[in-house]
């Protein structure tokens, strides 16, 4: 398809749309609404740059047109006219060409993070908070909502699992690059004598999936409820409240405690759940196309260490795109953009390569 037939397709959908919004039918159907408008979302910034493009062609028609009949002082003019016309659409066919190259599905999503300690003992749970204080300053910096959804206390103060959700602007875009590994170097508070020891982390970054994206049968689902217990195995309630949640097709388990009411945990391990699942599709459609396009770069790769955190040379080191910065402090207290925009810019090249 050429460029101009697409740029049709795009006017056309969008016009569509645009009257399709207007209808108040579709304002009284929410989810249809939701879609419509997701949809017109995402047109909108192709379907003003096409209008624009549109306006500085024909004003390269209509003064191509004029010279004709201009005299040497008009001809200057008219020339100079179609020269800076030219070059304002060429710059928007190019940034129609990035525009339009294939996107990510769950731009727009807002996402659910999972973290857990994992190689180091209690040192890689003391590390799992550091990673989640992280993430809860990098959200304060964004005006990102962050809802905690679960955490389980390790007894120094750590986190050996912590589940919390992150809702606003671009919340995927800068976020999904986290999933993977990630490694500290440091000396222990629980080491005497000194020594640097490597310990671990795991981070999932989901995007939030809607019922209307993954369907779950109820008949599906095993559902078991407890008693929430803290660190050390003690109560912290006196009701059977936790809910521990099987998915037995694919045997799925989420288990959620922080909320009093088990109505309340039972939602969020669903929430949880529809995320897995939709992740889980998408990596199989992803691999049946043999589509490894973004690699460890916009996935997340997870057999290697994505990223190392060194606290005594005050260095982050990315290594999916070979990135060292002598900033750990401030990445630690949420200063992620550096490294974010860097993993992007990764991204918009390989797509833009076509490897």
């Amino acid at each position: 398809m050429d460029g101009n037939s697409a740029y049709e397709e795009i006017e056309a959908e969008f016009n569509a749309l645009e009257g399709q919004l207007a209808d108040p039918e579709l304002l009284a159907d929410r989810d249809g609404y939701t879609a419509v408008a997701r949809r017109y979302k995402e047109l909108e910034t192709k379907a003003v740059r096409i209008r624009e493009l549109r306006r500085h062609q024909e004003d390269v028609e209509a003064a191509t047109e004029m010279l004709t009949e201009a005299d040497a002082d008009e001809r200057e003019l008219l020339e100079a006219e179609i020269e800076t016309a030219v070059a304002a659409a060429d710059g928007l066919v190019a940034e129609l060409a990035e525009l339009m190259a294939p996107r990510d599905p769950n731009d727009g999503k807002n996402v659910i993070v999972e973290i857990k300690g994992a190689e180091g003992g209690e040192e890689a749970n003391l590390f799992a908070r550091d990673l989640f204080d992280m993430y809860q300053a990098f959200a304060g910096q964004n005006r990102w909502e962050l809802e905690m959804m679960n955490a389980q206390n390790s007894d120094m103060g750590g986190y050996t699992d912590v589940v919390f959700m992150l809702r606003g602007n671009d919340v995927w875009r800068k976020m999904k690059y986290e999933g993977g590994p990630h490694r500290v170097q440091r000396v222990p508070v629980t080491e005497s004598q000194g020594r640097v020891h490597t310990s671990s982390a795991t981070v999932s970054v989901l995007p939030e999936a809607e019922e209307i994206e993954v369907q779950i049968d109820e008949k599906d689902l095993q559902v078991d409820v407890y008693r929430s217990s803290g660190p050390g195995g003690q109560s912290v309630n006196t009701t059977d409240s936790a809910v521990r949640v099987t998915h037995k097709p694919t045997g799925m388990v989420v288990s959620m405690q922080d909320e009093k009411s088990q109505l309340q945990n039972r939602n969020k391990a669903m929430a949880v759940l529809r995320a897995r699942l939709l992740q889980a599709e998408q990596q199989r459609r992803q691999d049946e196309l043999s589509q490894q396009r973004r690699g460890q770069v916009g996935g997340g790769g997870r057999s290697e260490k994505i990223r190392t955190y060194n606290f005594k040379e005050n260095r982050v080191s990315d290594h999916r795109i070979g990135l060292t910065l002598y900033k750990l402090d401030r990445i630690l207290a949420g200063g992620l953009d550096e490294v974010v925009d860097a993993l992007a810019e990764a991204e918009r090249q390989d797509i833009l390569d076509g490897s």
